[in-house]
């Protein structure tokens, strides 16, 4: 499946809508942003293995361990990797879905849940 980039990032921000909106109003500092893949530096850091896929990344502090000054900081960064994505997505339905999964978990770091917190809020939603 191909998807310019230009759609993709139109993806990326159709699905900040769908997201409950008070975690989106809460994002403070925080760039969304897209690129391919991830970098060699990253890779290395999460001792990724040259076969795993990596659909997106949140670095920076989260809300729950910053201390009282946070306008010193650079932004905290969420990035999701569109060909790893890509490479799991049947069509745009897919993508979409696969993209809004993506985005929250990396937003649910940024307020400092851990992956089991996060798939239990996701639970809810699909009730």
């Amino acid at each position: 499946m191909h998807v310019s980039d230009e759609r993709f990032e139109e993806i990326i921000n159709l699905t900040m809508d769908e997201l409950p909106q008070k975690y989106i109003a809460g994002l403070d500092n925080v760039a969304i942003t897209y690129e391919d893949e991830p970098s060699p530096g990253q890779r290395e850091k999460l001792k990724l293995r040259c076969d795993s896929l990596l659909f997106g990344l949140y670095e920076g502090v989260p809300r729950t361990s910053r201390g009282g000054i946070n306008n010193l900081v650079l932004p905290d960064k969420i990035t999701l990797f569109k060909k790893p994505i890509l490479h799991v997505s049947a069509d745009e339905v897919q993508l979409k879905s696969n993209v809004k999964h993506t985005l929250w978990h990396e937003i649910a770091h940024y307020y400092g849940l851990d992956h089991e917190h996060i798939h239990a809020i996701e639970k809810r939603w699909r009730k």
